[in-house]
């Protein structure tokens, strides 16, 4: 007979990086793709109209931007299990009492007060579940010690999985089955997530958060102190714009304009996501053996000539390609912009000014939305262009500073060039450096 020794809790195993962070990360991005990308299908599938279509993308961001900071407020305070839990478990709740409802209504008014309601409610929950998974995988990067890269190449991984065959799974499904089916998909993947959610260790927890306005207020500082950062997040924000503005878009456009299913507009996304691995771990590469400033460079030119291309195609093959080349050199410029950001932003200040970054970077996007819903379709085209004329403009000056300022020139080079070899041809440091200082690097 075995003797218990301790307490019961005691006797709980610890979950691995699969079964506490990863497994109900990939849940929860399945959720998020289907969401982000389907409620707008679904929209202008019960609605069949493109303003609503419009104001249902502003309807998700609107709040996500709203919630931002309160997410994060409640994670520090109540713990990222217990808002993981209850976001997902909620967000599951009003989908599938969306699913069904909506057999049961029979279009007008009530259709269409059930569908923006949706996106709304949709988006505030997707963003406490988001905050919450994202704060688990910090915690994870920090305990992995020098192995914190590979947790957040993986998380970096599993979030553009999501991407990939999120869109396509909701446009499938809501062209075959409905949009019953595609709701409860999305319920689903909910529950799943809420259901492999891990138990956070008490000592995780943090009692005394800093106050929202404050942590705000020391971001905003700290990027007027950068302004290398500062120039880079104001060339992406007016780019996000575009992309934005495209991503709200898609739906009239591939549907109504281009006359193809909604299945259609899914795969454009799934392959956008496709690219943007591949560009990821491309510029990952290409950084470190040209640097920050000709990577960025190039993936902005290129991401501004397929923006101002897309307002021209009249097919859907060309521009499924386009958003394709748009979306990976957005892909480029992100890695850019972490790099970027975690030599720059001191480790004191990081997560305010972070939170300062990312809010100020999706806020192009519920504008996008209600640009979308003002604009009838017949001048589509000429808001894409004016969009694509504004985010050529913006990362060109932005850019042009960069390469004046001296932020990238403190930043370690990552090549090295013996004595005797040519200096045309840089070859990669050895990896770890050796403890004696090689004068030769630099």
């Amino acid at each position: 007979m075995r003797t218990r020794v301790g307490p019961r809790h005691a006797r709980r195993p610890v979950p691995t990086l699969l079964r506490g962070i990863y497994l109900p990360r990939s849940m929860d991005a399945g959720a998020f793709a289907m969401t982000t990308y389907g409620i707008p299908l679904l929209v202008l599938a019960t609605t069949n109209s493109a303003a609503l279509t419009g104001l249902s993308f502003a309807l998700e961001w609107i709040p996500r931007l709203g919630a931002f900071a309160l997410a994060g407020a409640m994670t520090d305070r109540y713990g990222t299990t217990r808002v993981f839990r209850l976001a997902s478990g909620a967000r599951a709740v009003v989908v599938l009492a969306s699913a069904l409802a909506l057999p049961e209504l029979q279009g007008g008014l009530s259709t269409t007060i059930t569908v923006m309601a949706l996106a709304a409610l949709t988006g505030v929950l997707t963003e406490f579940s988001y905050i919450a998974a994202e704060t688990a995988g910090g915690v994870a990067s920090r305990a992995a010690g020098e192995r914190a890269h590979r947790v957040q190449s993986v998380l970096l991984g599993i979030d553009q999985v999501g991407t990939l065959a999120g869109p396509a799974l909701a446009g499938l499904l809501l062209e075959q089955a409905g949009a019953s089916w595609m709701l409860t998909t999305i319920a689903a993947f909910s529950l799943l997530a809420c259901a492999f959610a891990p138990r956070q260790p008490a000592q995780q927890r943090t009692t005394a958060p800093e106050p929202i306005l404050k942590g705000l207020h020391t971001g905003w500082t700290t990027l007027k102190s950068l302004p290398a950062l500062a120039w880079l997040i104001t060339g992406l924000t007016l780019s996000n714009l575009a992309v934005g503005l495209l991503q709200a878009a898609a739906p009239v456009i591939v549907v109504k304009q281009l006359g193809h299913s909604s299945a259609d507009v899914g795969v454009i996304w799934s392959v956008a996501a496709a690219a943007t691995l591949v560009t990821v771990a491309v510029c990952r590469r290409a950084i470190d053996r040209w640097g920050l400033w000709p990577v960025g460079a190039l993936s902005a030119s290129i991401a501004a000539s397929a923006c101002l291309a897309v307002s021209l195609t009249h097919t859907y093959t060309a521009y499924l390609v386009l958003i394709a080349v748009l979306m990976a050199s957005d892909g480029g410029m992100t890695v850019v912009l972490r790099t970027l950001r975690s030599h720059l932003i001191p480790a004191e200040v990081f997560g305010s000014t972070l939170s300062l970054t990312i809010l100020v970077l999706l806020l192009p996007f519920p504008v996008a939305g209600v640009l979308i819903a003002a604009v009838p379709p017949t001048l589509l085209g000429h808001v894409i262009t004016g969009c694509a004329v504004l985010q050529a403009l913006g990362l060109f000056i932005a850019f042009a500073r960069l390469r004046t300022l001296p932020g990238l020139a403190r930043l370690p080079r990552l090549t090295c060039r013996p004595p005797h070899r040519s200096p045309w041809r840089p070859i990669r440091c050895p990896r770890p450096m050796p403890r004696r200082p090689r004068p030769y690097c630099r």
